[in-house]
């Protein structure tokens, strides 16, 4: 019997130590589709010409714009390939892939001045707003975020401030259970989203919260009613608090590609974003679109969903993702 016990222990820690993945791991994993396509293309290319010319520069062109990393982006890119190919006279596709590769990781995996961590203060309340159209996996990622910031230790305390949306109040009651923290939900339908905080801020106060996650409305279709409904909330938090958002974070959907960066666009015409949270990672096909990000707008990717547990919500790392998306790039041309 002892030993039966034994062995069942011991294939449940080995269980345990395959479900918890490394850094790398994870997005290696959560990357899969992404990279799929985004190496399958280049690899395809590679093996199309022999010598790189007008021609080959016009399909890479198309090939990066289709993969999601912006027009913006692809010129620079094209541009600098151009002239490092002439300069080193790279004629070799496959030394074309090797350069491509060696750009991403200089151009991005250097960046110093940017900060991907919470700019969260010790010993006070720190208030974060998440924005994001409806199924960008908003509530979701609010989920996630809190279970993060509860391992920490951190006290938390959710506003469910997305009042006209069916299903919001819910959904996020829902995550508060399973995280079990606190939540403020309002009174009536279409209670006003800043009376709400107001409330938020209150509880926050009375049971000493660390911090206090916002879910706010995301209707773009009427800018200048959400940025009023923002404006007001911000005032709130400030009067609240002596200071404005310490995190105002936009959560964008990976497979919806160039749509989103057209919504961080409008999300940034209206807030003063300090963020972004891409989701669904694991599900596009069209991973690019983290470049066009960084190469459009001057706001950290923060946060990045490489699947649907609640673990899944990994701090974004440049180095990794890189790694992830173009991992087999160069080796499998080699082959």
């Amino acid at each position: 019997m002892g030993i039966f016990k034994k062995k069942n222990t011991d294939e449940v820690v080995s269980a345990i130590k395959k479900a918890k993945l490394s850094k790398s791991e994870k997005y290696n994993k959560g990357l899969k589709t992404s990279r799929e396509n985004f190496t399958r293309r280049f690899l395809k290319l590679a093996t199309k010409y022999r010598k790189v010319n007008s021609e080959y520069f016009v399909e890479l062109e198309e090939l990066l714009i289709m993969a999601d990393v912006g027009v913006q982006f692809t010129m620079s890119l094209i541009n600098s390939l151009k002239e490092e190919a002439k300069l080193k006279n790279i004629q070799d596709p496959i030394k074309m892939n090797e350069l491509i590769f060696n750009f991403l990781f200089k151009q991005y995996s250097n960046k110093k001045n940017e900060s991907v961590e919470l700019n969260l203060i010790d010993n006070e309340l720190n208030v974060i707003l998440v924005m994001g159209v409806n199924g960008v996996g908003k509530t979701t990622t609010i989920g996630k975020l809190t279970k993060r910031l509860k391992d920490e230790g951190k006290n938390v305390v959710l506003a469910a401030a997305d009042t006209f949306r069916a299903g919001a109040v819910a959904q996020l009651k829902i995550w508060a259970e399973r995280t079990n923290c606190e939540i403020v939900t309002p009174s009536k339908d279409g209670q006003d989203p800043a009376s709400v905080v107001y409330q938020g801020l209150e509880k926050s106060k009375d049971i000493n919260a660390d911090v206090l996650i916002v879910d706010t409305a995301g209707r773009l279709q009427n800018k200048e009613g959400l940025m009023r409904e923002l404006s007001k909330i911000s005032q709130i938090i400030e009067r609240s608090t002596g200071k404005p958002p310490i995190e105002s974070l936009l959560v964008l959907d990976a497979t919806t590609g160039q749509n989103g960066v057209i919504q961080a666009e409008s999300f940034n015409d209206i807030a003063n974003l300090t963020g972004i949270i891409l989701t669904k990672m694991d599900s596009s096909a069209k991973g690019g679109i983290i470049l066009s990000i960084k190469h459009t707008f001057n706001i950290p990717v923060k946060f990045i969903g490489l699947g649907e547990s609640l673990d899944d919500l990994e701090v974004f790392d440049i180095k990794e993702y890189l790694r992830g998306l173009t991992m087999g790039m160069i080796e499998n041309v080699n082959e």
